[in-house]
């Protein structure tokens, strides 16, 4: 197995040890073009989104399950800011949506991304919701009219696009696109009757939770089941994703859709000793079950190894740690 250093620009492999003694300099080492100075710096999210409430449980679990590797929260507009941040070696990990590492991990043009995977944060499912008073109930009733896709060229916006793509739709040519600034806002346009659905994503999703929770309730519009099948065969890095009844407030059946897994991850050359670390704590959080609300309860090895493109993704240092436990043969 082998590991790579800092300083390096091609793999070597090195003894275990080396790996292993720079734990203990895991919240303090720094590597090439790195952030990590005074704690392993974490690029958060915005207001309104569910990957903010994740990161707080995360930095809650690292901290419980090895408060000595430091991680340092630094709020960021999601993975339209994290990505870049990460890429210059200002933020050692952070949170990247499905879709957008998976151009980051299988590009048009160009090489593929020098990011790796720490972990998966939680699948996110992508479908619409409608105030339950209205009269839409399908993707097709709502062509032509006013739909939020949260901020352009932010990773919701992009999600929904891989969607309809399978589709042979567009969302600014389809539908009435509406482009929000703040992700918060959204929700308050929908229940206001200024659009007539919201795209949104994720594990109980902040603006999906605000519109069910209104006395006027919501209804969740997914594909149907020959749309799924299209949208999966076009893009096979989205999976069928099911979500249980009450996962929402009047949301009393089970709901089929579509979506992909996020990540954290790392910047290029972060050291093999902090990406250990953090595949070790994020293993005991996993073992000890049912803590910090659940949020991180689909970051598990399991998860993480079944999400990957290719193996080569994986971060260095959360790659030894899977191999010792025998996740890895």
């Amino acid at each position: 197995m082998w590991s790579r250093t800092p300083s390096q620009t091609k793999p070597r492999r090195l003894p275990r040890r080396s790996v292993l003694a720079g734990l203990a300099l895991a919240g303090a080492a720094t590597g090439e073009g790195g952030a990590q100075s005074g704690g392993v710096k974490f690029g958060t999210a915005s207001e309104g989104g569910g990957f903010i409430i994740y990161a707080g449980a995360f930095v809650d679990a690292i901290k419980w399950a090895n408060p000595s590797i430091g991680v340092k929260p630094v709020p960021t507009r999601g993975s339209v800011e994290n990505v870049p941040l990460l890429q210059e070696g200002k933020l050692d990990i952070g949170l990247v949506f499905g879709e957008v590492a998976q151009q980051l991990f299988n590009p048009k043009e160009g090489a593929p991304t020098k990011l790796k995977v720490i972990c998966t944060v939680y699948a996110s499912p992508g479908m619409f919701v409608v105030r339950a008073d209205s009269r839409h109930r399908t993707i097709d009733d709502l062509k032509g009219r006013p739909v939020i896709w949260n901020a352009k060229g932010a990773a919701l916006a992009l999600q929904a696009r891989y969607v309809l793509d399978a589709l042979d739709l567009d969302p600014d040519k389809d539908f009435e696109a509406i482009y929000t600034e703040r992700m918060i806002d959204g929700p308050a346009m929908l229940l206001e009757g200024r659009a007539s659905a919201l795209w949104g994503s994720g594990n109980r999703w902040p603006g999906f939770v605000k519109v069910a929770s209104d006395p006027r309730g919501a209804r969740f519009i997914t594909p149907d089941d020959k749309q799924i099948d299209r949208i999966v065969s076009k893009h096979n890095f989205m999976r069928r994703i099911a979500i249980p009844a009450g996962r929402y407030p009047s949301q009393s059946d089970p709901l089929l859709t579509v979506g992909s897994w996020s990540y954290v991850l790392a910047r290029p050359y972060l050291d093999d000793s902090v990406g250990y670390s953090l595949a070790a704590a994020l293993h005991k959080v996993e073992k000890a079950g049912g803590l910090f609300g659940g949020q991180l309860a689909e970051s598990t090895v399991k998860n993480t190894l079944a999400s990957l493109p290719h193996l080569d993704v994986l971060q260095g240092g959360a790659e030894l740690y899977y191999r010792e436990i025998g996740a890895i043969k």
